[in-house]
C-alpha cells in the first residue's frame, strides 16, 4: 500500500493517535473507509464503462485476434495448411482454374508462334522483293551507263573521221 512498510505504518498510526486523539480516531477511520469504498466503486464503474466501450468498438475482438496470432497453437496454422492443401487437390476449383489457365497459355503460345512465323515469312518476302528491285535498278543503271559510254565513244569516233 503506497510503498509503506509495517514500521512506517506503525509510526503514522502513532502520530495520528497523538494528533487526532483516541476519541476521534475511530470516526476518522470510518470516514477514510467510506471514502476508500467510494473511490473503489467509482474506479470499478469507470473500468466497466471502459470495457463496455471497448466491446462496442470491437477492441476485444482485435486483441483476441492479435493474441491468437502471437500464439501459433491458438492461431490455427494447421487449419490454414489443411485448407491450402485442399485448395490445390485434384477436382477443386483452384485445380480446375489452374488447368484452364494452362490450356489458355498453350493456345496463346501457339498463336504467338504462328504470328511470329508469318511475320518472318512476310519480312523474308519483302526482303526478296527489295533485293529484286535493287538488282533491277542496278541493271538499269548499268545499262544506262553502257549506253552513255557507247554514245560517248560514238561521239569521239565521229569527229576523228571528219578530220
Amino acid at each position: 500500500m503506497f510503498g509503506l512498510s509495517w514500521g512506517e505504518l506503525m509510526v503514522v498510526g502513532i502520530v495520528a493517535l497523538i494528533v487526532i486523539g483516541p476519541k476521534d480516531l475511530p470516526g476518522l477511520f470510518r470516514t477514510m473507509g467510506e471514502y476508500t469504498g467510494k473511490a473503489r466503486r467509482m474506479a470499478r464503474e469507470f473500468s466497466r464503462a471502459m470495457e463496455a466501450a471497448a466491446d462496442d468498438a470491437g477492441v476485444n475482438d482485435i486483441s483476441t485476434t492479435i493474441k491468437a496470432a502471437a500464439n501459433p497453437a491458438k492461431f490455427g496454422t494447421d487449419a490454414i495448411r489443411d485448407s491450402v492443401k485442399s485448395t490445390f487437390e485434384d477436382g477443386s476449383e483452384t485445380s480446375k482454374l489452374s488447368e484452364k489457365r494452362k490450356a489458355d497459355k498453350a493456345k496463346i503460345n501457339d498463336a504467338m508462334a504462328k504470328a511470329a512465323t508469318e511475320r518472318q515469312a512476310r519480312e523474308a518476302a519483302e526482303a526478296a522483293k527489295a533485293a529484286k528491285a535493287a538488282k533491277a535498278k542496278a541493271a538499269r543503271a548499268a545499262k544506262a551507263k553502257a549506253t552513255r559510254a557507247a554514245k560517248a565513244a560514238a561521239a569521239k569516233a565521229t569527229p576523228e573521221a571528219d578530220a
